[in-house]
């Protein structure tokens, strides 16, 4: 499979989304500038944390208007896997292809630290590799990642399995039934705020990224 990692001005973990894919998973990846109009030849997107154009309006709102945005779209229509990570989370609900919306944290301060998560659903294409239940740790550092959905939404991101990762222990943003990450129906689209791409090594603090990339690697190879 081959990737690419999107950069918008004001990315920030893009190198950290190409490393972990690339030299870590050994799998093919290159940077794709957000001026692009073209996704061939690709057969997944990584949208990076960061500060998308500033953060300005909402966060991920200028970029959802992006000229690749309408490939990234196709792609996912395609069945191709999409993941987005903190900021790309946010590009994700603002361009629609998420539900919901990702607002300022709680105690209105950015939070950084390890936080502590539960694997919900152990059965979708981003995280076979983990066990039902399970508890990981993965790295958090957002200053609007408070997610909220409406009564409707919830009860659909229920009733289909998409809440994929909830806050364990303490929420750290206030975000709605402890969500951190959701997928679409099709469950080819996550978004999440916590960053599996920076827990790929011991040497780093931990290495629970590495099944959600196993995952993808292993799931979407046929897409």
């Amino acid at each position: 499979m081959k990737f690419a990692v999107i950069q918008f001005p004001g990315s920030n973990c893009d190198f950290d989304l190409l490393w972990a894919i690339r030299d870590v998973m050994g799998a093919e990846a290159e940077f794709v500038w957000h001026d692009e109009q073209s996704l061939a030849g690709f057969d997944g997107v990584l949208i990076p944390g960061g500060f998308s154009y500033g953060d300005y309006l909402r966060c991920g709102a200028i970029a959802s208007f992006a000229n690749i945005m309408p490939e990234i779209k196709r792609l996912a229509k395609e069945g191709k896997p999409v993941f987005g990570t903190c900021n790309g989370f946010q590009i994700l609900v603002e361009s629609g292809l998420l539900p919901g919306v990702l607002i300022r944290n709680e105690g209105l301060k950015f939070v950084s630290k390890w936080q502590a998560l539960k694997v919900e659903n152990h059965q979708t294409n981003f995280t076979t590799e983990y066990s039902k239940d399970e508890i990981i740790h993965l790295p958090i550092a957002h200053g609007e990642g408070q997610y909220v959905a409406d009564e409707a939404q919830l009860a659909e991101l229920k009733a289909n399995g998409q809440i994929i990762f909830t806050y364990a222990d303490e929420n750290p943003n206030g975000s709605v039934e402890n969500i951190a990450g959701i997928v679409n129906k099709e469950g080819n689209v996550l978004g999440m705020m916590p960053h599996p791409e920076r827990a790929m090594e011991e040497l780093l603090g931990g290495v629970d990224g590495r099944k959600l990339f196993a995952s993808i690697l292993n799931n979407f190879v046929e897409v």
